[in-house]
């Protein structure tokens, strides 16, 4: 496997962490990644192979976790549609480091709660010489 594509697979590995994102979701990320602009849901559907309802529920869990975004183009006579592109890398890279660092500051939490719960507990706790 060359280094290049273990490291495209860590990366989505994060992508799948973080947010719980499903493969559909992932390769309707790395479509508009690789999209030149913007795109509708149906150019997605069609990119990844897929119904347009399906790539619609992945098109929205992406929206959901903040990966992409959504512009809404006008027409001339009226009526408009959607397109989406993918955020910042730097946006989504700070959202997941908050996301690590909260989760990091309740693991800590938590840790000192079962250290305290447990030390009274065993200050409480018979001997087997009483």
């Amino acid at each position: 496997m060359s280094e290049q594509l273990r490291r495209d697979m860590e990366c989505e590995g994060l992508l799948e962490c973080f947010h719980g994102l499903k493969e559909l979701d992932k390769e309707c990320f790395r479509a508009l990644v690789e999209a030149d602009e913007p795109l509708t849901v149906d150019e997605i559907a069609d990119a990844v192979d897929r119904e347009r309802s399906t790539a619609y529920r992945a098109v929205q869990r992406l929206l959901q976790t903040g990966f992409i975004e959504k512009e809404q183009i006008n027409y001339d006579q009226g009526g408009y549609y959607h397109v989406y592109a993918p955020t910042d890398p730097s946006q989504i890279a700070d959202d997941m480091q908050r996301m690590l660092n909260d989760w990091y500051a309740k693991m800590g939490q938590l840790i000192q709660e079962f250290e305290n719960k447990y030390e009274q507990s065993e200050g409480a706790a018979p001997t087997a010489e009483s």
